[in-house]
C-alpha cells in the first residue's frame, strides 16, 4: 500500500520535468535563450523550487531540451527506416524524412537549426545514424567515399541549408526540395544519377502512429 504514494510522487516529478523541458523547447525555438529561470518556471507553471529539484542551471535544462528533441527524432527515424537492407537507401530515407519534418514539426526543426553544426558531433538524433549509414554504405561499396566523417560534414551542411531555405520560403514544396537535395547528395557520394533518382522517388512510410499525415 505504501507504493502508491511513491508512484504518485514519481509521476508528479516526471510531469514537472516534462513541463520544464517543454517550456525550454519553446524558448529555444524562438531564440530566447537568455530568459531568467523565473520566466521558464512561469511558462511551465511550476514553482522555482521545483526547477532546482530537477536541474542545476538553465544551461542544463536547455541541454536536456535539445537532447529530448534529438532522442525523439532518432526514435522516429529508427521506426521509419528500419526495413531496408540497403544502407544507401536507409540514409536517403532518413534525409528525405528529416527534410519533410522541417515543415511538419516546426518547433523541433527550429531547435535543430538553432543547434546547427553541433549536431554533427552529437551522439543523439540524426547525426550518429547518418554516420552509421554512410560508413556502412561505403563498406558495402554503395558509396564511393573514403572519409565517412567528411561525407557526414557535407551531408549535414546540405541538410541544414535545406532547412533554412524551407524556413525562409514557406511556399516552396518541402517534399520535392528534400528529395532533390537527397538525390544530389547521393550522386555526390558516388551513386549513378538514375539510381539516386530511383531511390528518391520510392514511397516513404507514413507517420500515422505518430499522429502525422502520410508523407507524399
Amino acid at each position: 500500500m505504501h507504493d502508491e504514494p511513491v508512484n504518485r510522487l514519481e509521476r508528479r516529478k516526471q510531469r514537472t520535468r516534462a513541463a520544464l523541458i517543454q517550456a525550454a523547447r519553446g524558448f529555444i525555438a524562438s531564440g530566447k535563450t537568455n530568459v531568467p529561470v523565473l520566466e521558464i518556471t512561469q511558462a511551465a507553471d511550476v514553482g522555482m523550487g521545483s526547477f532546482y529539484n530537477h536541474f542545476d542551471s538553465k544551461e542544463e535544462l536547455f541541454e536536456a531540451a535539445v537532447a529530448d528533441v534529438l532522442d525523439n527524432h532518432g526514435a522516429l527515424l529508427d521506426q521509419l527506416t528500419g526495413t531496408s537492407d540497403d544502407p544507401a537507401e536507409t540514409f536517403a530515407r532518413s534525409f528525405r524524412l528529416t527534410g519533410r519534418l522541417f515543415r511538419r514539426r516546426p518547433q523541433e526543426s527550429q531547435i535543430i537549426l538553432a543547434s546547427g553544426l553541433n549536431l554533427m558531433s552529437s551522439d543523439r538524433g540524426l547525426g550518429p545514424r547518418a554516420q552509421r549509414d554512410i560508413t556502412a554504405a561505403a563498406a558495402a561499396g554503395r558509396f564511393t567515399v573514403d572519409d565517412p566523417k567528411l561525407a557526414m560534414a557535407v551531408a549535414a551542411g546540405a541538410l541544414l541549408g535545406l532547412g533554412k531555405l524551407l524556413q525562409d520560403e514557406p511556399e516552396r514544396d518541402d517534399a520535392a526540395a528534400a528529395d532533390r537535395v537527397t538525390q544530389d547528395v547521393l550522386r555526390l557520394f558516388g551513386l549513378p544519377a538514375d539510381e539516386a533518382h530511383d531511390i528518391c522517388t520510392r514511397p516513404l512510410p507514413g507517420l500515422d502512429d505518430a499522429g502525422e499525415e502520410r508523407f507524399r
